[in-house]
């Protein structure tokens, strides 16, 4: 016997279609991949690295605070993105003390309170291969400016073991 019309469709137990479609579970699979991504975006800082520098590795589990940024690459030292003074001219002078980036680093403090030690942080991301003398009287000019906190940004652990493994 030939079916057709609604007699066809009831048999297989539709109208025809392939029945509502079902969000539930999708807006569930959404708000699991919202909750993860929020966790895992909100878990570090990200220091801008736009000058092409090769930071150092390290195996220290401490978390950067907000602080004025101190960039040196092989050419150039930069304050919060303002270039200050270049290597060579740290590097040629006999001063313990980089003036021009002690003016900086006076500069950007200006406008804090006097008492407030929180904010007198400072994070030197330098290129690995700087000499050691450069680094020691950018160290020099930052404390002369009265930062009382000098950090060295340096790779995580985990990115340290990846790198070195040539994955």
């Amino acid at each position: 016997m030939i079916r057709t019309g609604k007699a066809r469709h009831s048999r297989h137990g539709g109208s025809g279609g392939h029945g509502p479609l079902t969000l539930i579970p999708m807006i569930d699979m959404l708000m699991i991949l919202v909750v993860y991504l929020l966790v895992h975006s909100a878990d570090t800082e990200i220091l801008s690295n736009s000058r092409n520098i090769s930071i150092p590795y390290s195996v220290s589990d401490q978390k950067p605070r907000p602080a004025t940024v101190v960039t040196v690459t092989r050419d150039m030292l930069y304050v919060n993105g303002e270039a200050i003074v270049s290597v060579a001219d740290v590097g040629s002078t006999a001063e313990p003390v980089v003036e021009p980036l002690r003016a900086a680093l006076g500069r950007e403090s200006a406008g804090l309170l006097p008492g407030t030690d929180a904010q007198r942080e400072v994070t030197v991301m330098a290129e690995k291969s700087l000499p050691y003398a450069v680094l020691r009287k950018i160290v020099a000019s930052c404390s002369a400016a009265d930062y009382t906190k000098v950090s060295l940004a340096v790779v995580e652990r985990e990115q340290a073991l990846v790198a070195q493994s040539g994955a």
